[in-house]
């Protein structure tokens, strides 16, 4: 795997006391870094054969449409409420302090493959809840793949499927 944490800026106590923030903008500056993480990401995505990418509001976006370009397949939107038109599905998930939610058009997703993309996976909330939309569509969700993941919360251990991290951190 590349290395990209010389592009990934932490700030101590941002957005609150005591949480350290991985900043990707520094990353997505960079055309050589962006370069970089979208070979990564193809790389090690391809092997699973995907038919979709769907990426998550909305970092998530940055990404899923490079790859999902890259290997010819198709990109899905996971939304926050109220962004999308048309037939929605919504579920609702738990966060740290509070819960949110997510939606998504309804497609014939029924046995298609589908790799969820996102910059982040902490505790696992949001990714969960973007693969409960889709299997609740009949998508076999075979993976999913983030920028960083925060080894030390364990949001992989929610999620059932192999995870693909281009950088990790314990802490």
């Amino acid at each position: 795997m590349a290395d990209l944490h010389k592009w990934i800026k932490s700030y101590p106590d941002f957005p609150s006391k005591g949480i350290l923030f991985r900043d990707i903008s520094p990353l997505l500056a960079e055309p050589e870094a962006l370069k970089l993480l979208k070979e990564s990401f193809t790389k090690a995505i391809k092997p699973l054969s995907p038919k979709y990418i769907a990426g998550i509001d909305a970092r998530g976006f940055l990404f899923c449409t490079l790859v999902a370009e890259s290997l010819g397949v198709g990109a899905l939107m996971i939304r926050k409420p109220n962004k999308l038109p048309g037939d929605l599905i919504e579920k609702s998930y738990e966060l740290e302090y509070g819960s949110s939610s997510l939606s998504m058009q309804k497609n014939d997703l029924r046995g298609k493959s589908v790799v969820i993309i996102d910059d982040l996976l902490a505790t696992g909330g949001s990714m969960k809840c973007a693969k409960d939309l889709l299997e609740s569509q009949e998508a076999k969700v075979i993976g999913g793949a983030v920028v960083i993941e925060l080894k030390s919360l364990k949001g992989s251990s929610k999620l059932e499927m192999p995870i693909i991290s281009l950088v990790s951190y314990e802490d």
